[in-house]
């Protein structure tokens, strides 16, 4: 069973990230702009159950359409963010949005966001940037070492995780702001 395993932590912008990523001989794997489209059931079964659905397209600064469907299960015990993901890539999102509809599922939250990708060692770090939340380092890798490793080489030790994904503090906003969660965007 695939493992995400992950840290979350709050930036004010990624130009020091972005600096220390290069003096570390990390390998930039490009940026791109990400629609991520939420689905449940009408109930909100995977929600009360802490699991989650989502289609991804993603655009490249070629302009190619990338595509993924994931399922996230709950969160486990652990002092970083640990979860089940499974994902497989998509031909087209669109299509696959049309057949979670058609099969009863509901869209509840659709949301951009701006991540730019690194690869440092055996972790992933992506440099994200969300509407109304602002910039955020994700770490990802084999385990709770490796991540701690790459955020104390990247001067983020201090830096508290945040737990929660980005729909949660999103979703969080827009009501405390009674602003609708279908589409979050970037301004024009």
């Amino acid at each position: 069973m695939p493992l995400e395993v992950e840290a979350k932590l709050k930036v004010d912008d990624h130009a020091a990230v972005r600096e220390r990523l290069r003096a570390l001989g990390a390998l930039c794997q490009g940026q791109v702009t990400e629609t991520n489209r939420i689905f449940d059931s009408p109930d909100r079964t995977l929600l009360a159950g802490g699991r989650g659905l989502r289609v991804r397209s993603s655009v490249t600064a070629d302009g190619r359409t990338l595509g993924t469907l994931t399922y996230k299960g709950p969160l486990r015990p652990s002092d970083l963010k640990s979860r089940e993901e499974i994902e497989t890539k998509l031909e087209d999102p669109q299509a696959t949005a049309a057949i979670l509809t058609a099969l009863g599922f509901v869209e509840v939250v659709r949301f951009e966001k701006r991540r730019e990708s690194w690869h440092l060692g055996d972790c992933h770090i992506e440099l994200d940037e969300v509407p109304y939340l602002g910039c955020y380092v994700e770490i990802e890798g084999p385990g709770e070492p490796a991540i701690r490793r790459v955020q104390a080489d990247l001067g983020l030790a201090q830096r508290t995780h945040i737990p929660s994904s980005y729909i949660a503090l999103l979703a969080k906003h827009c009501r405390a702001h009674d602003l609708p969660t279908l589409p979050i965007t970037f301004p024009k």
